[in-house]
């Protein structure tokens, strides 16, 4: 598993830890009780505070994608393909809005938007 850390993200790093496995899950990278390192392991790796990414590890089991059993590790939770649809979706939704931003922030119109999407769809 490999997570890389940007310290100058305006997003926490927590958040980059969650956001990166999250993908990996997503993305078949991690299976079904594949374990992920330990609290410890992951903190010295990214030379990070353990608090942070017991702060991740904890968010995502609070979203049902790990699963951890004291003493044992953090584990990967059963795969329920709508909730990895889902997420994937929103992965989508996310992208695009930034692209939206990233146009509108450019001067074009929302019309204009909607024409590069258009031409874009068609490849």
């Amino acid at each position: 598993m490999k997570i890389i850390i940007n310290s100058s993200s305006m997003l926490p790093l927590y958040e980059q830890i969650i956001d990166q496995i999250k993908a990996q899950i997503t993305a078949g990278c991690l299976k079904e009780n594949d374990i992920l390192p330990s609290v410890r392991t992951l903190a010295k790796e990214l030379k990070i505070s353990a608090l942070t990414v017991k702060k991740a590890y904890d968010n995502l089991e609070q979203e049902g994608l790990t699963v951890t059993v004291h003493g044992k590790g953090t584990y990967v939770a059963a795969a329920n393909p709508e909730q990895i649809r889902e997420a994937r979706r929103r992965e989508v939704e996310n992208e695009l809005e930034s692209a939206v931003e990233k146009g509108r922030g450019c001067g074009l119109t929302d019309e204009e938007i909607r024409e590069l999407f258009e031409l874009i769809m068609e490849d």
